[in-house]
């Protein structure tokens, strides 16, 4: 076969791989139960080769697919793969992000006798509730052991049976067993789905033109980003931010970021504080996560997102620190929180190197809400629910244009729970749901205001906020203003 570079090829299975990731998502979209995977999208799909390595993905999550391979690359170690056997996994140790953050991977193989491994399909999907301390499984914890179930690699469904054991064993310590059951059959459905799309893709080229346009395409991606990080200023730039606590310690988060010319760029995070005793630490994958991000914003939209993208990236994060913090660390909030303020910090030390590209800070929060329900435990009363959601905030402006409002931003890329849904799924009525007007930094191009959401308890409840940037206002650059 004529294998020469084709440019037009690589567009085509480009997005040949990435549309089996996207109805991976769809998938999961409308068979899930919880309103926050089926109404908010918190999920995301991916797809990688046998040696496990990103090939595709759909444009989800960025939090979940910067981390997807790194965890990935340690189930590779960890896992005595076979035909017909889903590994369902949450464990910081095996590049999990926090807890109810359910990964479900399956080994793709050719549907014919000799059952040669193709590659893998993943997804992961946030689950309203894993247990835990407090409903919602995002406490302001102080250990890994309060914030719910923590699942090492294990086989879900083995040799095509779907084990009942351990699937009433995650029920279990969950307040919302029925919404486990479905959400977890959910992530089945849709990993069975991407097997079949990639088996289908195989039988229909062959397999040796399926590797080879998986190869082309990854190292498509590794050159342009390559090519990308080549043109940059070379220098080393600096940058750091104080990290807001629940508690009384002093922690700050820094990087240094250095590009030498030749293609490469190290994001290089010594200096950070040590691990806190809060909820807040950065898992490993996290922060490959926030640098991946930034440099895929720094590129072309048409570039393949896999593991080219992430090959020209050297990433320095000592262990123990807030950036990579040990097992059994808190990091019910360094997935949503922490990793925000990761971006934001590489963006400041960006703005440094790229003063008149880069914008001004986004709300720099994922506004972390979670109701839990308080059954009595008498005849006839209420059940447990959970109800999660982040909120929306303003974008930062950037040199060409304002920020927009009320939009999440960064590593999260949900969308809000519709006012119908919510009302008519919990307990919950919503009062207001408004921009909150001024409250974006003033400057020539202003940033996006932040929003207004009440809500009235119809039912005994408890709440937990896990936000940032409140101690902290977000900074504005080239002389704008600072927003609310």
């Amino acid at each position: 076969m004529d294998f020469r570079f084709n440019p037009l090829t690589v567009e085509i299975w480009r997005h040949r791989l990435a549309s089996i990731a996207e109805e991976m998502g769809t998938t999961l979209e409308r068979v899930a139960y919880s309103p926050n995977i089926r109404e908010r999208l918190d999920y995301s799909c991916a797809l990688f080769d046998a040696r496990g390595r990103l090939i595709a993905q759909a444009a989800h999550i960025p939090v979940h697919l910067g981390a997807m391979p790194l965890m990935m690359r340690k189930l590779l170690r960890a896992v005595s793969w076979s035909p017909n056997t889903l590994w369902l996994c949450n464990d910081p140790r095996f590049g999990g992000t926090h807890l109810p953050d359910l990964t479900l991977t399956a080994p793709v193989y050719t549907p014919n006798r000799t059952k040669r491994l193709i590659g893998f399909v993943a997804c992961r999907a946030h689950h309203a509730d894993i247990g835990g301390m407090t409903p919602g499984s995002l406490p302001l914890s102080l250990s890994a052991y309060q914030e719910g179930l923590i699942l090492p690699p294990v086989a879900l469904v083995e040799k095509g049976r779907q084990r009942e054991d351990l699937l009433d064993l995650l029920c279990a310590n969950s307040r919302s067993p029925h919404e486990r059951r479905g959400d977890i059959a959910a992530q089945i459905a849709a990993c069975h789905v991407g097997i079949r799309r990639m088996q289908q893709l195989v039988n229909q080229h062959g397999l040796t033109s399926f590797l080879h346009h998986a190869e082309e395409t990854i190292h498509y991606a590794e050159a342009a980003i390559r090519q990308l990080l080549a043109q940059m200023p070379v220098g080393s730039w600096q940058a750091a931010q104080r990290l807001e606590l629940p508690t009384d310690e002093v922690k700050y988060l820094k990087v240094t970021l250095r590009f030498d010319g030749s293609g490469t760029a190290q994001f290089d995070f010594s200096g950070t504080s040590a691990q806190t005793q809060s909820c807040l630490n950065a898992t490993e994958a996290i922060t490959h996560a926030a640098c991946a991000y930034v440099v895929r914003c720094l590129a072309s939209e048409e570039l393949p997102t896999n593991e080219g993208c992430f090959i020209p990236l050297q990433i320095i994060a000592p262990e123990g620190t807030l950036v990579n913090a040990r097992f059994p660390a808190a990091t019910a909030g360094g997935n949503v929180e922490t990793s925000q303020r990761l971006v934001a910090l590489l963006l400041a030390a960006l703005r440094l190197a790229l003063p008149h590209q880069m914008p001004a800070d986004s709300q720099g929060t994922m506004n972390n809400v979670v109701i839990g329900g308080i059954p009595t435990g008498e005849e006839g009363q209420q059940e447990a629910w959970t109800y999660y959601e982040t909120l929306a905030g303003g974008a930062g402006a950037s040199p060409q244009a304002p920020g927009a409002s009320a939009m999440h931003t960064h590593m999260t890329n949900t969308r809000n729970t519709p006012v119908e849904a919510l009302e008519s799924y919990y307990p919950l009525q919503v009062v207001e749901y408004a921009l909150r007007e001024g409250s974006g930094g003033r400057g020539f191009h202003p940033g996006g205001e932040g929003l207004i959401r009440r809500l009235r308890l119809r039912a005994p409840a408890h709440i937990t906020l896990l936000t940032s940037s409140r101690a902290q206002r977000p900074q504005g650059a080239n002389g704008g203003e600072a927003g609310a």
